[in-house]
């Protein structure tokens, strides 16, 4: 486990990209220059979630491929694509798509199950092979085999011009290296780490065995997934917490963020819903406490790695605020330097 004179090598954020239901283009534009800040902060990635029929990015591939032409180096993922949601070979071409655009910045991350509020959803999304849908692994897997070239179709000529492959296109070799699963569970990143992929940890993680130790859970997870990943220690694995540093925070700032953190940490003494799903604290305070808090945190000290979540509902000037202390304060507390 890397103690505090383990540099943390990558240092990137998470957003939401909330928007006005009436007037949604101010908001996506606003996720756009969360993006392009955090490249000029010096910061190695810029992840979006994924949020369907609610007021958060429900493209977040459209939109990192508006990004794609607003930035030159930041890695751009998502955390995550939930594929019940998705066709896998139609999602293996938006991927690669994008992949090529960004000239290989993306980091696509994604995960399985049935889609939230299944039975409300049901029949809009698939009216008519509902109950054939498999949600499994196996929808994963047919992602990972399509992005690397598994043959799809026939290849072949048809007519004067038109000309088929018989495998996604855009080809991007690298994309497959690049996809991470986002996990919450024990079984999940044993899975993760056999299919050879990167595993996203976050904020969120599943008790068990009696367990409610949240940090000693995610950091047992982190421990599976490179036992049974065939790179072992070097297996990518990166946290995602809710940090919040207030080193340049103005006093109604600070107020505000204490409000935010008070009202959400009731839901961290206990197991949550029928899933038994622990949430982590929201770590709050100047770069010097959050550092501290983390290296005193057993999952932290299993990666060099981290996408810290920006918080929920918060103003743009928020966020450039949290961001530019994160990369001016907190990162270098962590022994991160700035990409250029």
């Amino acid at each position: 486990m890397p103690p505090p004179t383990v540099p943390l090598q990558r240092l990137g954020f998470l957003t939401i990209g909330l928007f006005d239901g009436a007037d949604p283009g101010p908001g996506h534009e606003t996720t756009l220059r969360v993006i392009e800040l955090g490249e000029r902060l010096g910061l190695d990635s810029a992840y979006l979630r994924n949020r369907h029929l609610q007021y958060g990015i429900s493209s977040p591939v459209a939109v990192l491929a508006a990004a794609t032409q607003r930035t030159r180096r930041i890695a751009l993922g998502t955390a995550v694509i939930p594929l019940g949601w998705e066709n896998p070979l139609r999602l293996a071409e938006d991927l690669a798509t994008v992949d090529v655009l960004s000239g290989g910045r993306l980091h696509p991350g994604v995960s399985v199950g049935p889609p939230m509020r299944w039975d409300d959803v049901r029949e809009a999304l698939y009216p008519d092979t509902a109950d054939a849908e498999d949600f499994s692994y196996e929808r994963v897997s047919r992602l990972l085999r399509l992005v690397a070239g598994e043959r799809a179709g026939v290849a072949g000529r048809e007519g004067v011009v038109e000309e088929f492959s018989d495998r996604v296109q855009p080809h991007s070799p690298g994309l497959r290296s690049r996809i991470w699963y986002g996990g919450a569970s024990l079984r999940s990143a044993q899975w993760a780490g056999q299919q050879r992929m990167n595993f996203l940890t976050s904020s969120v993680v599943r008790a068990e065995d009696g367990s409610t130790d949240f940090a000693a859970i995610q950091a047992a997870q982190i421990r599976a997934f490179r036992a049974a990943h065939p790179d072992g220690a070097a297996a990518r694995v990166s946290q995602g917490l809710v940090v919040i540093p207030t080193d340049s925070a103005s006093p109604d700032q600070r107020e505000r963020y204490a409000a935010y953190v008070a009202a959400r940490t009731p839901r961290t003494a206990a197991p949550q819903g029928p899933a038994g799903l622990l949430f982590a604290r929201d770590l709050l305070g100047t770069s010097e406490e959050i550092a501290e808090a983390l290296y005193a945190h057993a999952g932290f000290r299993e990666v060099t790695e981290v996408v810290f979540a920006l918080p929920f509902s918060f103003a743009d000037a928020d966020y450039e605020q949290i961001l530019t202390d994160v990369a001016t304060r907190l990162g270098p507390a962590l022994g991160w330097r700035p990409a250029g």
